[in-house]
């Protein structure tokens, strides 16, 4: 079976491979990449994966969409390898469950995605004599799930990584854990905003002086390689839940990646009831599902940083795959958004904690409080599930500003903090980025 091809988002006549895709990351025209078709799991097929690991479900789904441009035995170790920590569901009530995507190596849900990605491009890439760049943009989350996927310390690495992520705006742990693997990981703190960031590596992406030298790729979800297995853990927990119409998703969102994740797996046969998607004061995509206009606005600082997107990359990904529903009034028939302001944020916190004995990062925060603004719209027997993106550790100061005592901190966050840290600071210039990889 070949693999489905790709088409780009700004112009459905660009098509590429998946080859080609992860390796470029950007479609030329500036455009992201979508399946021209996807891949229709059955409803026998659909009960049938039941009862199947994780990783044996994300092989099957990984399969139906790269087809033999990846052998069957590459793609089985691909995910035996990335998804080699636990996928946990927990129950609060009998009708509401969180979704923990924080048991991997960074504590972030962004490690599904980085460790798939990162041994999908190593099996793309190959053995060749030049080295692979890839750049990567961050709020918080990303930059360290990446550095961890990518970290090779031999002599010769095949990739290396460049970070971006702006200065005083990620908590110290999500920074360490960019700034103190060295090697072939280069961290720069970028005076400037997230979308300073993203803004500089689309920059680098087209600019062809500097790729004849330098072969350049993304690990942001912008790359399709980084977004695809966001669908796998959607699709393994309908099936852990097993209701007929599915469960209602609240995802914390930023630049709309693990949103799309969610709406890929719905797409493909496994039955999603909706989706509220949770976001901070960065309001653009509530504002859009609101008024029917998309205006990127410039992002706001907030305590759940890792979401301070004020202009999302992945929105054009979600009205592509929502056609011919794309227009606000329709879209919101099956997906709903608010904003959710810091104060709340921290309500949010104390509550959780003290109905539940459960402690909240502040972007799950973020999703507990748009869950219960929005509870009413949704029957009390609909299965509801709160997408848990990141251990409170990684933010404890949040935490212990709502609840007066920080998080038990795992062992993994534990041992950034005692680290030597490495990074170059530049300006939110051109120049400077295209310097520091060249």
């Amino acid at each position: 079976m070949s693999g489905l091809p790709l088409y780009s988002t700004k112009n459905s006549a660009t098509r590429a491979s998946w080859r080609d895709a992860v390796l470029s990351g950007i479609a030329p025209d500036g455009g992201l990449y979508l399946p021209v078709n996807f891949p229709s799991i059955s409803p026998q097929e659909v009960t049938e994966l039941k009862g199947c690991s994780f990783s044996e479900v994300a092989t099957i789904l990984a399969q139906r969409f790269i087809g033999d441009e990846a052998p069957n035995e590459v793609i089985s170790h691909i995910c035996a390898e990335a998804f080699n920590f636990p996928l946990v569901c927990r129950e609060l009530s009998p009708k509401l469950s969180v979704l923990e995507l924080f048991h991997g190596p960074t504590c972030a849900f962004k490690d599904f995605g980085a460790r798939f990605m990162a041994r999908l491009f190593r099996h793309f890439w190959g053995s060749q004599s030049r080295q692979l760049t890839v750049l990567v943009a961050t709020s918080g989350d990303t930059g360290s799930a990446v550095a961890n996927a990518f970290f090779d310390p031999s002599p010769n690495p095949p990739i290396r990584v460049v970070i971006l992520y702006p200065k005083d705006k990620v908590s110290d742990v999500q920074r360490r854990q960019m700034t103190t693997l060295g090697s072939n990981v280069l961290a720069l703190q970028v005076r400037g905003t997230f979308d300073d960031c993203q803004s500089l590596v689309k920059e680098a992406l087209r600019d062809e002086r500097l790729l004849a030298n330098h072969p350049l790729t993304s690990a942001n979800s912008i790359n399709i390689a980084r977004l695809l297995p966001q669908a796998f853990y959607y699709a393994y927990t309908t099936l852990l839940l097993n209701d007929k119409d599915g469960p209602l998703f609240v995802v914390p969102s930023g630049n709309l990646g693990n949103l799309t994740g969610g709406i890929i797996a719905d797409k493909i046969g496994f039955k999603c009831r909706g989706f509220i998607a949770a976001c901070n004061s960065n309001e653009t995509f509530p504002r859009f599902l609101t008024s029917g206009d998309f205006v990127p606005q410039g992002s706001v600082e907030t305590i759940s940083n890792a979401m301070d997107v004020g202009n999302p990359s992945n929105f054009y990904r979600i009205t592509e795959l929502l056609k011919p529903e794309s227009d606000a009034r329709s879209l919101n028939n099956f997906l709903r958004a608010c904003s959710v302001s810091d104060s709340d944020t921290l309500k949010a916190i104390r509550f959780y904690h003290s109905q539940y004995g459960y402690v909240l990062d502040p972007h799950t925060a973020v999703g507990a409080v748009a869950l219960d603004r929005m509870m009413g719209e949704y029957g009390t027997d609909t299965p509801k599930v709160l997408v848990a993106t990141a251990h409170p550790g990684k933010f404890s100061s949040v935490v212990k500003q709502a609840l007066n005592f920080e998080p038990e901190l795992p062992d993994s966050l534990k041992s950034v903090l005692e680290k030597p840290e490495t990074f170059i600071e530049i300006d939110a210039r051109y120049e400077s980025v295209a310097g520091a990889i060249a």
